[in-house]
């Protein structure tokens, strides 16, 4: 099942993030030496920030259990609101069993019933390509950082108007 996250869910998140992204590759080094991956400490700093929204953090339960998490704050393009997305967390052993699929479509049809413009993300093209994710050049969106090249995606929604220019991500992702 797919619900909005809860206060009581919190701990749970963190774990969850924290497990998702102990052993990747790709993963935001700890805030503090020998603490957990930079992404769960993040999860926290955009709840405190004034980029949370909290109709656009979503858990996937199992069995009465948090089994992953996706959340999606405040961004700009240019001072124009949109959405950056991320990080989306699954526990480790119910990865590839499709609740981080179940967890991008609630996020996704939220922010389109929301009236969202665009969602912009950080990840693997192969995975989010199947979200209709496309390199964020192509619809003249300027990643945060020039070296992400292709991994630095957007979805357009349907009030998208053609925003171009660079894209801003809440500040917490400035502190990773």
């Amino acid at each position: 099942m797919i619900r909005r996250e809860r206060s009581a869910d919190v701990p749970a998140i963190h774990a969850i993030t924290a497990a998702a992204f102990r052993d990747a590759p790709y993963s935001a080094p700890p805030v503090e030496p020998g603490g957990d991956p930079g992404e769960a400490t993040l999860v926290s700093w955009l709840r405190a920030d004034a980029g949370w929204i909290p109709e656009l953090s979503f858990v996937a339960v199992e069995d009465d259990q948090v089994i992953g998490h996706v959340v999606a704050t405040r961004a700009h393009v240019e001072g124009r609101p949109v959405l950056g997305l991320g990080p989306l967390s699954v526990l480790p052993r119910r990865q590839r069993a499709g609740v981080g699929t179940a967890l991008m479509h609630a996020v996704l049809g939220a922010a389109e019933a929301l009236g969202e413009p665009l969602v912009g993300l950080l990840g693997n093209p192969s995975y989010y390509g199947r979200f209709g994710f496309v390199a964020a050049e192509a619809v003249g969106i300027v990643a945060p950082e020039p070296g992400w090249g292709e991994n630095f995606q957007v979805r357009t929604l349907s009030q998208y108007e053609g925003q171009a220019g660079r894209f801003a991500y809440a500040e917490p992702f400035g502190r990773l």
